[in-house]
């Protein structure tokens, strides 16, 4: 056998336990020398295969897992390619000798190749199940998957596939191995396309009351995907917004009785004696005058970032112009270092002594 003998197929049964490599591109069962004729005949009835999507195959007879939906879906896409392992020499395939051609140099190692982001990632329903929501269905029971792909990717939905496209894509997030939009960005694209009100609702209350993200996050999605016009997705986000505000003063009373902090006066408004009102605060501790005030700001259309601040950054500078110290607290902070933020808290009252009396306030009930 000479180096110009043409290389027989490389057989697949070693592709046949990894879920991923039981499916395959076009493009990939030619790298292992099966051209396209020869998959499609593999795919008439009763044969051994499968053609998936328009140009992804499953290489066996039976029903595809969910697993292997998920990658013929970003294989269809464009997105995440199982990759094939390296062919050896003509020696390990054939079990001629190997080739007599050797190289002067050892090979030079190839440059290192940045990781490139996916150009395609789950999103959807599927994205929330593959998250844990419990308000999403199994992937089994889903008829189609969704795929976020770059706007300009000329792909057309098909079959168990939905494409979604956007302008810009976000960082995705592996899960099990495949990129899945992060939980704000696929619950905008699941709203897209959900009618039912109590199913919307449900899914956005889940995203926040489990922990999955900011209520913040969400509004933000759903406003730069013009969902907010939609009657129902305003009541969802009603919701939201509750849910979001009741969970973080629970967060806060939490913080004060486990962390054996003074008794404060909660949600209570502040004004000066016979002058005018100066705002209202989620717990304050009259005799050190400290404030703890709560940021469960959503983001509203046609508001800027600064039209929003604005209020808190004002009732703030008031307060603390009277001599009144306050603590600014958001769920986040809350959620992810409970005992770092009651710290700060009982910093703030230990130091009142230290600080020039306050200004007499009066503290009303909300």
């Amino acid at each position: 056998m000479t180096h110009n003998t043409p290389l027989s197929p490389r057989p697949l049964s070693h592709l046949s336990e990894a879920p991923r490599h039981r499916v395959l591109t076009a493009n990939s069962l030619r790298a292992h020398g099966i051209p396209v004729s020869e998959a499609d005949a593999r795919c008439r009835p009763g044969g051994p295969w499968q053609l998936l999507l328009p140009g992804v195959y499953l290489l066996h007879p039976g029903p595809p897992t969910s697993d292997e939906r998920l990658h013929a879906a970003l294989l269809y896409a464009g997105g995440e390619c199982a990759p094939i392992p390296a062919q050896q020499g003509a020696a390990s395939r054939t079990g001629g000798p190997a080739t007599d051609v050797r190289p002067c140099t050892p090979p030079s190692p190839p440059p290192p190749q940045t990781p490139q982001p996916p150009q395609a990632m789950i999103t959807g329903l599927a994205a929330l199940t593959l998250h844990g929501f419990d308000g999403a269905p199994s992937l089994r029971a889903l008829d189609r998957i969704d795929v976020l792909v770059p706007w300009t990717r000329r792909l057309r939905s098909t079959g168990g596939v939905r494409v979604v496209r956007g302008q810009s894509l976000p960082d995705a997030e592996e899960i099990t191995g495949v990129p899945v939009a992060p939980v704000a960005r696929a619950l905008a694209d699941t709203v897209a396309l959900l009618p039912d009100a109590g199913v919307v609702r449900r899914l956005l209350v889940e995203s926040v009351r489990a922990g999955h993200c900011e209520a913040g996050a969400v509004v933000g999605e759903l406003i730069r995907a013009r969902l907010l016009g939609r009657p129902h997705v305003r009541l969802a986000v009603d919701a939201l917004v509750a849910e979001s505000r009741a969970l973080a003063e629970g967060m806060l009373y939490e913080m004060v009785f486990r962390h054996r902090l003074p008794c404060p006066c909660w949600n209570v408004d502040l004004r000066l004696p016979g002058g005018p009102y100066l705002g209202g605060v989620d717990a304050f501790w009259p005799e050190q005058s400290v404030a703890v005030e709560l940021d469960t700001r959503t983001p509203r259309p046609h508001l800027e970032a600064d039209a929003r601040w604005s209020e808190y950054a004002r009732k703030r500078e008031a307060l603390e112009v009277l001599g009144i110290t306050v603590v600014h607290l958001t769920p986040a902070k809350l959620r992810d270092s409970l005992g770092q933020q009651a710290a700060i808290v009982r910093t703030a009252l230990m130091t009142a002594v230290e600080r020039e009396p306050a200004e007499y306030v009066i503290v009303t009930p909300r």
